[in-house]
């Protein structure tokens, strides 16, 4: 089982594209397997035939283990090479999409610093000590691996990371071991939130538990199915999110008509030279991009310590629809694309997530997400926001609807326009309404107004 992911530990086996007895060359699809970043394919590390697979579908593997044996080809002594003796090749990566233009280089700025040191020395305790001081046992091989999670609840709540034991895989220390630790020192305040007002005490929250309902045998018309470890992942990301964030939400009305007339102009030879449409999307990444650019606290993130990180970059996160759930790949760098690059770009990571071939490394690092409900017919939403970010815009239908139009002398007529709606859910630690409305009238005022035949280049018709 190969590493995907520096806090990947364990996979669980979802369906094994090769049987016993098949032969197989290097890097052919082997086995799907499903963590809580990713759904991927692991590659098979050799050529010959597959004489025994170790891991049964729904059974759950620790990175480095066996997930079967191959028989190489020319070795007449039988000899089988495990899957945990070589490592696992990386599948050949799709083919780049042309290079957008004007291009620009992913940009460098490293993601905020998630636990800080909180207070001053002289009111605070000692912050928990780095990883490095945790040193891991032979029994506890994992003990020292810790996610950016759980360093971040370790600071924000004051534990010693030292002084606890790990219930996770080899002795890791997880999420729950960090919030139970926490929940014990009654005698001291969990947050080190700081406050610019004086507030009342309250009191130490204990470790939310879900209430698990034992199934009784499904009655008529019903049906218990078995929750997927991507469903699972995602029930507790969002439950997380929407308890951790103070969510409000703003909406606006955007007339698309001047972005509904350059797709059509554009779109005949956008077709013929890309192969696929010329959606709505890459015009609303657009405009977004420059708009966070503009608003930066709407591309920042709540640290905890009392402090908020504004980027100047945007890492753009988009949501994708899969059969068995959703998932967010992040175009890096979208600030420095047109709107050429960000089509070719939002295709990519959405077609490499249907087919599962996205890596760990594309669902991290994103700034700000959009989802699209309206491709399904949704004309008004509220979504989620994104654990670890300012806020989620949502992306509705666009109808045609009579509305009321005013002409450069003041005159006003019914005219048909292309009509949308552009919600944004936002956390109020870290912005009010009014940062968020401004966005969205800037958001507004760059679709309907913004001059776009510049990054269509030579697909417009002279």
């Amino acid at each position: 089982m190969p590493q995907l992911g520096e806090t990947v530990l364990e996979a669980v086996v979802t369906r094994w594209l090769k049987e016993e007895g098949e032969a197989v060359e290097v890097d052919d699809s082997l086995v799907e397997v499903s963590t809580d970043k990713v759904d991927s394919e692991v590659p098979s590390p050799a050529s010959g035939t597959l004489t025994k697979i170790l891991v049964q579908e729904g059974e759950t593997v620790a990175v480095g283990a066996a997930l079967a044996e191959i028989d190489e080809k020319g070795k007449g002594d039988g000899s089988a090479s495990s899957g945990s003796s070589e490592p696992a090749r990386k599948a050949a990566p799709e083919e780049e999409p042309v290079a957008e233009t004007p291009s620009s280089p992913e940009p460098s700025s490293p993601e905020p610093q998630m636990a800080r040191q909180a207070g001053a020395a002289s009111e605070a305790p000692a912050p928990a000590p780095p990883p490095s001081q945790i040193v891991p046992s032979a029994a506890e091989p994992m003990r020292a691996v810790l996610s950016p999670l759980v360093r971040r609840l370790a600071a924000e709540h004051r534990v010693d990371l030292a002084t606890i034991q790990g219930s996770g895989t080899g002795g890791r220390i997880t999420k729950q071991d960090v919030m139970a630790a926490a929940a014990s020192r009654v005698d001291k305040p969990l947050s080190s939130q700081v406050v610019e007002f004086p507030a009342p005490a309250q009191p130490a929250e204990t470790p939310r538990k879900e209430t698990v309902l034992e199934p009784g045998p499904a009655g008529p018309g019903e049906e218990v199915v078995v929750v997927s470890p991507m469903r699972r992942a995602i029930a507790e990301h969002m439950l997380n999110s929407n308890v951790e964030t103070a969510r409000a939400w703003n909406t606006i009305e955007v007339d698309m008509s001047r972005v509904a007339h350059l797709r059509m102009l554009a779109g005949p030879s956008f077709k013929n030279q890309e192969g696929y449409s010329l959606t709505w999307m890459p015009f609303v990444c657009k405009a977004v991009t420059q708009a966070l650019l503009k608003f930066p606290l709407v591309n920042s993130t709540w640290n905890g310590d009392g402090t908020i990180t504004k980027k100047r970059y945007v890492n753009l996160g988009i949501a994708v629809a899969l059969e068995n759930g959703l998932i967010v790949p992040v175009v890096k760098g979208a600030e420095g694309m047109n709107i050429m690059g960000l089509a070719r770009s939002v295709r990519d990571v959405a077609d490499r997530a249907r087919s599962k071939k996205l890596s760990p490394d594309d669902v991290q690092g994103g700034t700000f997400t959009i989802t699209n409900p309206g491709t399904f017919g949704s004309i008004l939403s509220v979504p989620i926001i994104n654990r670890g970010q300012a806020a989620i815009l949502s992306f509705d239908a666009i109808v045609k609807r009579p509305v009321v139009v005013t002409d450069e002398f003041g005159n006003d007529s019914i005219g048909i326009r292309h009509m949308t709606f552009l919600s944004i859910s936002w956390d109020h630690r870290i912005m009010d309404g009014a940062e968020a409305a401004k966005f969205l009238a800037y958001l507004k005022e760059l679709l309907e107004e913004a001059d776009f035949t510049s990054d269509l280049g030579g697909l417009l018709p002279a």
